[in-house]
């Protein structure tokens, strides 16, 4: 009998309090226990955006706990697929890794009504990543 394997997803932007903590909310909300998340940055901060906070607790989902990590070779690695999010040559690349690249405004110093379009459209592109990865990962379905 074979295992079935999580595919598992890596989410990245610069300082991982924003786009990054915002995707993978969103992923782990909607796919639960059937995708493995992670997010990072390349220069992380020392906490979330408190009006990405503000944001997503509009939308039902507290990310007040998380924390941002640093991105690490072992995570991409890890992860099927990478997703970037303005961390531009940063990000370690690896043969058999799917790679995209989301270009989103960075919510940094944004007001939280600059804040809604910019998460809606990451949940509109989460929401397209899972059904990929649900039926058979199309690159298309998530850009």
């Amino acid at each position: 009998m074979s295992e079935h394997v999580r595919p598992s997803v890596l989410f990245v932007c610069v300082h991982n309090a924003g786009r990054s903590q915002m995707a993978a909310a969103f992923l782990t909300h909607l796919a639960g226990d059937r995708i493995e998340v992670r997010s990072a940055g390349s220069t992380p901060v020392d906490a979330v955006n408190p009006v990405v906070v503000e944001a997503m607790q509009e939308k039902g989902i507290d990310i007040s706990t998380e924390v941002p990590k640093a991105l690490t070779t072992d995570a991409v690695q890890s992860s099927d697929v990478v997703i970037t999010m303005g961390c531009g040559d940063t990000c370690p690349v690896f043969p058999a890794k799917r790679y995209l690249d989301w270009d989103l405004p960075d919510p940094a110093g944004q007001s939280v009504e600059a804040i809604r379009p910019i998460r809606d459209e990451i949940e509109r592109r989460v929401r397209g990543l899972l059904e990929g990865l649900d039926g058979g990962f199309d690159v298309a379905a998530c850009e």
